[in-house]
């Protein structure tokens, strides 16, 4: 038995739907709407994440079972789930998209655990009222790179939504890839996602949207109560706790993105139905990383004449997305004057973020303009890995004979190795060396500074697209190698060096390597 404690304060304390089931239609006066999710053929586990099992207190042994490959693939509802999928709205691409909802995800419930409550969420297990005439399946590649990644991220220290397991359905689902009007099947699978709350800011626009303006007082009472209880004063919530919980949101958000800018996470699709309220990374659909630094690269296919979510712009739309959240709360606060100067704090505190992030990179004290600017210059003029050169700047020193061969390694171009390009960089390392000597940072410190805030290992688009093909020539064995290395990004783990390579040529241009949709 899996020894599960459900509490579904969810949706036990918000309205629900009257109507339930799969059928397509518009909600009003309800947060969600019950909905079972469909049973997979032939459901099998392709791999399961301790650290999320131990989080929710199930075994090993519990995780190889039968009762739990039938329960988080939706084939089998256990004792105290109440599987339900939430409505909310969202802008997509910049424009008000109206009603959304959970398209393809269902929430099984709220499981109790030592350390608070966790909803357990299915990616990919059959439609609901959202799925707008879909079939609310995902297929393997999609599911992997989600289940992958979301535990990358956990152990890079960045907030996220965390992914339990993934299962195959033993059932073939119908994409087009890359939306070039070539559908075909491919396996499909399901995720179980995990997080405290899946509430987005699309939640609140819908509600707002609909005028509900005592439903979103519920809903946003309901939000600050569970996920928020620090912001409660002894006066109970007014205004004041609704400005303190924006306040909340903008600044989680802005560390969020700071984390994004560190590695090179493009998350690729930031609408306001994906950004959660907890300031954690979630829906990864058509993510990547960059491989080199390429501030204005976006690996989503459909984003690609426009750009919108490129590497570069992911801040400001961030704050974009709050602005509309503020729009959404405000009904609730009446005055505009609080939420714009959040907006603005925000805008500050992630510059100020931003400096204090870019310095430990380079392993310094303070943040130097002037030489932050000519670097990121250099990074993108001459195509060089962001991973790796940071990784070798760390072992730089003032008394190294040769510091450009530590660098070598990072350019995609070996054109780009000697010249004028290797002038420029020499040029610039000799200055970051002064720099780093001006603000009395010794080699050891800055050393250690920047191997623990440069990761040597990412999930790199190619890595995961190679997991991919094993996975669906039915080899899982990629999947736990590269969880493996991933759970320690920062050590130097020589025996996993191959991981740590930069993206080979054969990955330049590949679909799944390079660019990807939203077709999952």
């Amino acid at each position: 038995m899996l020894n599960l404690t459900f509490d579904n304060q969810f949706t036990n304390l918000l309205p629900g739907d009257s109507e339930t089931g799969a059928r397509q239609r518009q909600l009003s006066h309800a947060i969600f709407a019950r909905v079972a999710p469909k049973p997979a053929a032939q459901p099998h586990l392709m791999h399961c994440s301790r650290e999320v099992a131990e989080m929710l207190g199930l075994s090993e042994a519990q995780c190889q079972s039968d009762e739990f490959v039938q329960a988080f693939s939706g084939s089998r509802i256990l004792p105290g789930m109440d599987p339900h999928a939430t409505c909310y709205g969202g802008h997509q691409f910049g424009n008000w998209a109206g009603q959304l909802g959970d398209g393809r995800a269902i929430n099984l419930g709220e499981v109790t655990t030592p350390n608070g409550h966790l909803m357990l969420q299915l990616k990919g297990a059959g439609p609901t009222p959202f799925s707008r005439s879909a079939d609310g399946l995902a297929v393997l590649r999609s599911s992997l790179r989600e289940y992958l990644c979301s535990e990358a991220m956990h152990h890079l220290g960045i907030p996220t939504t965390r992914a339990l397991s993934l299962i195959g359905t033993g059932e073939e689902v119908i994409r087009d890839i890359l939306y070039d009007g070539h559908p075909a099947p491919e396996p499909g699978a399901v995720v179980c996602r995990v997080s405290s709350s899946f509430v987005r800011f699309g939640h609140f626009q819908m509600l707002a949207a609909r005028q509900e303006l005592d439903l979103l007082k519920v809903f946003t009472d309901f939000v600050i109560q569970r996920e928020f209880p620090q912001l409660i004063s002894n006066q109970g919530l007014g205004k004041d706790q609704y400005v303190e919980f924006f306040n909340a949101v903008c600044a989680r958000t802005a560390e969020l993105m700071v984390h994004w800018m560190r590695v090179g996470f493009v998350h690729g699709v930031m609408n306001t139905d994906n950004l959660s309220i907890l300031g954690e990374t979630i829906d990864y659909g058509p993510y990547g990383w960059l491989d080199n630094f390429d501030p204005e690269w976006t690996p989503n296919t459909t984003d690609a004449a426009n750009r919108r979510y490129r590497y570069s712009q992911q801040p400001a739309i961030a704050q974009w997305n709050l602005m509309q959240l503020a729009n959404a709360l405000l009904p609730l606060i009446e005055d505009p004057k609080p939420l714009e100067e959040a907006l603005t704090e925000f805008a500050n505190n992630y510059q100020q973020r931003w400096q204090t992030m870019m310095a430990a990179k380079l392993g310094l004290p303070s943040y130097e303009d002037k030489l932050m600017n000519r670097l990121l210059a250099l990074l993108s003029n001459y195509e060089i890995d962001m991973t790796l050169f940071f990784r070798g700047l760390a072992h730089i020193t003032s008394s190294v004979s040769d510091p450009f061969a530590q660098l070598a390694d990072a350019y995609y171009l070996p054109e780009h190795t000697q010249g004028r390009a290797r002038e420029d960089m020499e040029h610039w390392i000799q200055d970051y060396l002064d720099e780093a000597k001006r603000q009395n940072q010794d080699d050891a410190t800055r050393h250690q500074l920047m191997q623990s805030t440069n990761p040597k290992y990412l999930l790199r688009n190619y890595l995961a697209q190679v997991a991919i093909d094993d996975a669906e020539n039915g080899d899982y064995k990629k999947i736990d190698t590269l969880l493996n290395v991933l759970r320690r990004p920062y050590d130097e783990q020589p025996e996993y060096d191959e991981y740590a390579q930069k993206r080979p040529e054969w990955a330049r241009h590949r679909a799944g390597c390079s660019m990807l949709s939203c077709s999952s």
